[in-house]
């Protein structure tokens, strides 16, 4: 896959106090990399960034905040470490910056994990249409910038009969679909259960949940961008520019480690909505599919209708040569097409 994006150049004096607290991650992470930093760098690095913060008056690359958020999210822990009533206060500062920003109230949760669950997703690729009504559904559910190029799904047209993925299209456009000889293959993040771009983080900035969910604190993401080099899915997308997103279609309903507004200089990838599939509803991309080909559920659960596809029809993984073992499948009710 080829990226597309270019990236933007700074704009001087924009009050980037997270665009330097990451930069000062960036340099732990590598000073960890190289085998640890000075503790009197680390000082004058947090001494410097903190006299940023009272330089600019509070405003943030987030879209402006108080002295007290500016400091709060400078200093704020990683997620996983973070007690209850730090995760409190750091939803309450997410909610303040997005008002500030885009002038439109949300409400960020942080939902956990639900017990007993391991998600998985399957897809019938002679189903699938080559709609991209998936692709749209995710960009709106998950407050993704609208002139980013970003999209965590991605459909390949597919010459019928082959699965050459490096010589797919993956931006057809014909005046309609399906287009005869081809087939369609959306493609998206595997949530893998051994993944190469959790081991590659070197701030551990991402990670993989209970749930079996491979999530990201965008707080703790330095920006370099390992992962995207790790992961053999191109599942995994830099953030070059500023989200720009209309107030009238942002998504209010947020999850911390999902679909909160994101600054620029972060990796996002697919999170299988965990502000909707952690409280028992689908993914968007699902409900938004018109042909049925997706299905989603709880790879414990018996009765699930993924327990039924793996058991009772052929499925197959992409690269499992590759020991990552994902927990996203594809099927076909149509031998020709895979």
């Amino acid at each position: 896959m080829t990226m597309s994006d270019s990236r933007n150049s700074d704009t001087p004096g924009d009050g980037s106090v997270d665009t330097d607290r990451r930069r000062f991650l960036g340099g732990l992470g590598k000073a960890c990399a190289a085998g640890g930093a000075a503790a009197g760098a680390v000082a004058a690095a947090a001494t410097a960034t903190t006299a940023a913060i009272a330089a600019e008056g509070g405003a943030g690359a987030w879209g402006g905040s108080t002295m007290r958020d500016a400091l709060g999210s400078f200093f704020q822990d990683h997620y996983q470490r973070m007690t209850a009533d730090e995760v409190k206060d750091a939803l309450a500062r997410i909610e303040r910056r997005a008002l500030a920003r885009h002038g439109v109230p949300i409400r960020c949760e942080d939902t956990p994990p639900i017990p007993g669950t391991l998600f998985g997703y399957a897809l019938n690729i002679s189903k699938c249409k080559g709609y991209r009504d998936c692709v749209e559904a995710c960009v709106r559910e998950n407050n993704i910038g609208r002139d980013s190029q970003v999209q965590y799904i991605r459909v390949l047209q597919m010459d019928r009969g082959t699965m050459d993925l490096e010589h797919s299209e993956h931006y057809f456009a014909p005046e309609s679909v399906p287009t005869p000889g081809k087939y369609y293959m959306p493609v998206q993040c595997m949530q893998c259960e051994n993944p190469p771009c959790v081991k590659a983080c070197p701030t551990k900035a991402t990670w993989k949940a209970e749930d079996g969910i491979v999530v990201i604190d965008y707080d703790w993401c330095i920006g370099c961008r390992y992962c995207m080099t790790a992961c053999p899915y191109w599942a995994r997308h830099f953030n070059w520019t500023e989200p720009r997103i209309p107030p009238n279609e942002i998504n209010p309903n947020t999850n911390y480690i999902g679909n909160r507004p994101r600054p620029r200089g972060v990796v996002e990838k697919c999170h299988f909505c965990t502000q909707r599939t952690r409280k028992g509803r689908q993914p968007a991309c699902q409900e938004a599919c018109p042909t049925g080909a997706r299905v989603f559920g709880n790879l414990l659960d018996p009765k699930s209708e993924i327990r039924w596809v793996l058991e009772h029809k052929a499925v197959f993984r992409l690269k499992e040569e590759l020991g990552t073992e994902p927990k996203f499948w594809y099927f076909s009710d149509d031998l020709a097409s895979s």
